[in-house]
C-alpha cells in the first residue's frame, strides 16, 4: 500500500449542543482537504458531549429530581444511528474525500451508548463500535456494548479498529482486536493525562500497529459558567493530548495540548511487516498451546421474539458493518 496521511482532529463539544458541534466540525473541511487526509480520527463523545464533572443529582440510594432533568437535557443531545447527524458526518467525509472515525453518544430506545462510528468517503457510515465498559460514573448514563460491534474494517489507509478511552486498558479486548488483523488502532478519548501517552505508545508497540488517538479539549468550569465539584474553576476540564504513534512505539506527531487543531502524519502500512518481524501478539509470539481467548461476538438482546429470524454467526467481524442504507442489520441494532 502507498503512503497515506492520517490525522487526529482535536476538538471539543460545543456547549450549545450537537448541532453546533457538527457545524464546528464542518468548518474544518477546508483544512482537512488541504492536508490531503486519508483517515481522520475525532474524539470520544464529540457529538452528544462528555459531561465531565456532572453527577446528575445521584447519591447512593437516591436520585434528585433536578438531576433527572439534567439527564433529560443530556439525552436530548444524543443521536440516532443512523440518523440526520450521521448523514451530516457522511457528507463531511465525502466532501473532504477522507475516511473518518468519530465518537458519539448514541441513543437506542431509552438507553445511551458511548459509540465510535466509522465512515468512508465512498460509502458513508459503514461500522460502529459501542464502548464495552463505561468507566466509573459513566455507568450512570451509558449502557454497555456487547461483542457484536468490534469490527476491523478495510479503509484506504489500512485495516481500522476502534477502542474508546479506557477500553484501551483492557488486555483481553486488545487481544481480540489484534486477532482481527488491524493495521490502525483508532482511540477516541477524553483522557488528557500524561499516562495516556504511555498507553498509546504501549499499544502501538504491543500490537505492532499505528495508533491515532484524538482527545477532546474543554475549557475550565469558570469559562463555561458552571461548577465541577472538587475541580479548580480555572483548570481546563480536558486539555487534549491527541497523538499519532508508529508500530515500534515512536511518536510520529503530537501530542497537542491546550487548543483545538489537526495532528497529522504520513504512514505506510507496508512497514508493519518489518515491525512484526520479532513480535506478533496473536501469531509467532503467542503460545496457543498455553493461552487461548474465546470471544463471544454474538449480538445480545434483552427480549427475543420467536418470530424473529436468528442472527447469523459472523466469523470475521462483518456483523458490525452495513451498507449505507437507512436500516442496519439486526446484529448491529442493540448492544
Amino acid at each position: 500500500m502507498a503512503e497515506t496521511t492520517v490525522a487526529a482532529l482535536q476538538l471539543g463539544t460545543d456547549p450549545m449542543g450537537t448541532a453546533a458541534t457538527l457545524a464546528t466540525l464542518q468548518g474544518y473541511g477546508e483544512a482537512v482537504r488541504a492536508a490531503g487526509i486519508d483517515l481522520l480520527v475525532l474524539p470520544e463523545a464529540l457529538l452528544g458531549g462528555y459531561p465531565k464533572g456532572e453527577g446528575f443529582g445521584t447519591q447512593l440510594g437516591y436520585r434528585l429530581p433536578e438531576g433527572r432533568a439534567r439527564f433529560a437535557d443530556y439525552a436530548a443531545q444524543a443521536i440516532d444511528v443512523p440518523g440526520p447527524e450521521t448523514d451530516g458526518v457522511a457528507g463531511f467525509a465525502a466532501g473532504c474525500g477522507c475516511d473518518l472515525v468519530i465518537g458519539v453518544v448514541e441513543r437506542d430506545g431509552a438507553t445511551l451508548y458511548c459509540t465510535a462510528l466509522l465512515f468512508t468517503a465512498a460509502d458513508g457510515l459503514v461500522a460502529k463500535h459501542r464502548k464495552l465498559m463505561p468507566t466509573g460514573t459513566e455507568r450512570l448514563v451509558w449502557g454497555q456494548g456487547d461483542g457484536s460491534t468490534m469490527p476491523v474494517v478495510p479503509t484506504r489507509a489500512g485495516r481500522v479498529g476502534m477502542a474508546i478511552c479506557w477500553e484501551n486498558h483492557m488486555p483481553l479486548f486488545r487481544t481480540a482486536m489484534y486477532g482481527r488483523g488491524l493495521d490502525l488502532w483508532c482511540a477516541p478519548t477524553v483522557d488528557d493525562r500524561d499516562v495516556w501517552q504511555c498507553s498509546m505508545r504501549h499499544i502501538a508497540h504491543e500490537g505492532r500497529c499505528f495508533v491515532v488517538s484524538a482527545c477532546q479539549v474543554m475549557p475550565a468550569p469558570g469559562r463555561l459558567g458552571r461548577a465541577a465539584p472538587g475541580w479548580p474553576e480555572d483548570r481546563p476540564l480536558i486539555r487534549g493530548g491527541s497523538v499519532i504513534v508508529g508500530p515500534l512505539g515512536d511518536v510520529l506527531a503530537g501530542p497537542l495540548f491546550g487548543e483545538p487543531g489537526l495532528v497529522t502524519a504520513r504512514i505506510d502500512t507496508a512497514s508493519l511487516a518489518e515491525a512484526r518481524y520479532d513480535f506478533d501478539p496473536v501469531g509467532h509470539y503467542n503460545r496457543a498451546d498455553v493461552f487461548q481467548l474465546t470471544v463471544d461476538d454474538r449480538p445480545r438482546s434483552t427480549v427475543r421474539y420467536a418470530g424473529d429470524r436468528e442472527p447469523t454467526d459472523a466469523a470475521d467481524g462483518d456483523d458490525a458493518r452495513w451498507p449505507n442504507s437507512s436500516t442496519p442489520p439486526r446484529s448491529c441494532g442493540t448492544g
